[in-house]
């Protein structure tokens, strides 16, 4: 059962304008946004945030971006974000062969090297301490502009934002992310857990 229960999508007009977004990422609002709307003022911030975190400005793309959110969320364990994360890296055009091997990306021939570099950026960056180090950066500079990098990191603090709500919401995970999760996630142990 979740801390706080989601409002009616109709509770804040400019809430769900601004989340027509989520209805081509993910194809729904997520529950996330019906419980920040709780105060409106959190739920628009944060839709744009989110927006501004995924336009693409250089060469990380829609899929590569979700991918980066969702080892950020594996990471940290919230099945909420793994389960959404997956599911629009696979609306955005992954490829199939990564997001049946998004676990073995440091060894799977589907990962190239600045796709390995930027998501090795994202595990690092989401553990507590954090594990950037000198060699994460060498390898990015290797593959990716400084601006690239920057929309990298915005993905991965926007989804350390959202782990960290959702995960303390106990969030109850949609049908469609749920069928995600256990689709590309399943062989690994997927479960729905709290987000029931």
């Amino acid at each position: 059962m979740p801390l706080v229960t989601p409002l009616s999508a109709e509770h804040d007009p400019e809430t769900k304008e601004l989340a027509d977004f989520f209805n081509e990422t993910l194809g729904f609002c997520p529950n996330s946004v019906l419980t920040m709307q709780r105060r409106p003022a959190i739920s628009k911030a944060f839709i744009n945030l989110n927006k501004a975190v995924m336009v693409n400005e250089g060469k990380v793309t829609s899929a590569l971006k979700r991918m980066i959110a969702w080892v950020s969320s594996n990471a940290t364990g919230c099945r909420y974000c793994q389960a959404h994360a997956i599911r629009a890296a696979e609306r955005y055009g992954a490829e199939q062969e990564q997001l049946d091997n998004i676990w073995e990306y440091r060894t799977h021939s589907a990962f190239n090297e600045a796709e390995r570099a930027a998501l090795d950026f994202s595990l690092a960056a989401s553990q507590v301490p954090n594990a950037v180090d000198t060699n994460i950066q060498k390898r990015l500079h290797e593959h990716w502009t400084e601006g690239e990098i920057v929309e990298m990191l915005g993905v991965i603090s926007l989804f350390g934002y959202l782990n960290r709500w959702n995960d303390s919401m106990g969030t109850t995970l949609e049908d469609d992310a749920i069928e995600s999760g256990n689709q590309f996630l399943g062989k690994h142990g997927f479960e729905v857990g709290k987000h029931v």
